[in-house]
């Protein structure tokens, strides 16, 4: 990992001070992660998901400690997410019903806050594993999409009764395990369909989830200084060229391929955590 040196700050989530690492900033360019930004959400506005891939690079690229990755994401992948959705609501606000919108939406404001609000106290080893159960479950969500047969436009453009219920307490569970790292899409877009909706709008829903989950789930990260500023900064400058290209003049390509390896690499990381959680609490207990 980062060659890391201790110091102190201050947070009003441990109510005292606790040490934080400080990294060599030059371990990843400015440039690389401004394109890594931008390539991640140029495929998110198509539909695969930024945080997973990027949890992906970041982990196997050594560059961010396994335990800033949640608070990088949500603080990083803030401001292109709002900007996604911004253009979703313009191109598509007349496909969905608005109940069902503001009701899942809300609902996953209020479970990042509260997941976040409980991750930036774990300890390093549990948020490794956690990652790990993460990334295994978007993978499984993203295979069982792909294989299903899915319609852009049959389907329901709005939940009520019973559905409704269960689409609100889904979002509210998802938007807590964003602060994980697990990203909304996937799991969004497999709840959604299994009840009904039509893809044109459950796009919205996600991409509207998601400008209110993530800056939620940033602000708690950002008070407890656990996330890597660089590497947000360049993700949040990066991503929103990716997004506008995506949007405005890529607009689709046939990602079927992309998408199954974007599954692997996922199953391959969450390998590779669960692991890097087990060497960690190897060491500390030889050295205790």
């Amino acid at each position: 990992m980062c060659p890391l040196s201790p110091r102190l700050h201050f947070t009003e989530y441990t109510g005292g001070y606790m040490p934080t690492p400080v990294r060599n900033s030059r371990l990843t360019s400015m440039p690389a992660l401004l394109g890594l930004g931008a390539v991640t959400n140029f495929f998110d506005t198509l539909g695969i998901g930024s945080f997973a891939t990027t949890t992906a690079v970041l982990c196997l690229g050594h560059m961010v400690e396994d335990d800033d990755i949640p608070g990088t994401l949500n603080v990083g992948q803030a401001i292109p997410t709002v900007s996604e959705a911004i253009i979703y609501i313009i191109l598509l606000g007349g496909l969905i019903d608005l109940r069902t919108l503001l009701c899942m939406v809300a609902a996953g404001g209020i479970g990042a806050w509260i997941g976040s609000g409980i991750v930036v106290r774990w300890p390093r080893k549990l948020i490794q594993r956690a990652m790990a159960i993460a990334l295994l479950v978007t993978a499984a969500f993203m295979a069982v999409r792909m294989m299903a047969s899915l319609s852009l436009d049959a389907g329901s453009v709005g939940f009520t009764g019973l559905a409704l219920v269960i689409a609100v307490a889904a979002n509210l569970i998802i938007g807590a395990l964003t602060s994980l790292g697990i990203g909304n899409y996937a799991p969004t877009m497999a709840v959604t369909f299994m009840l009904g909706m039509n893809a044109k709008a459950v796009f919205l829903i996600m991409a509207a989830s998601a400008a209110v989950i993530l800056p939620a789930a940033a602000i708690r990260f950002y008070k407890s200084g656990r996330f890597h500023r660089r590497t947000a900064l360049g993700l949040a400058l990066g991503g929103v060229p990716g997004v506008l290209v995506a949007a405005f003049m890529v607009k689709a390509l046939p990602l079927g391929v992309v998408k199954w390896v974007v599954v692997g690499v996922l199953l391959y990381t969450s390998a590779t955590l669960w692991m890097s959680s087990r060497r960690d609490a190897a060491r500390s207990a030889a050295a205790a």
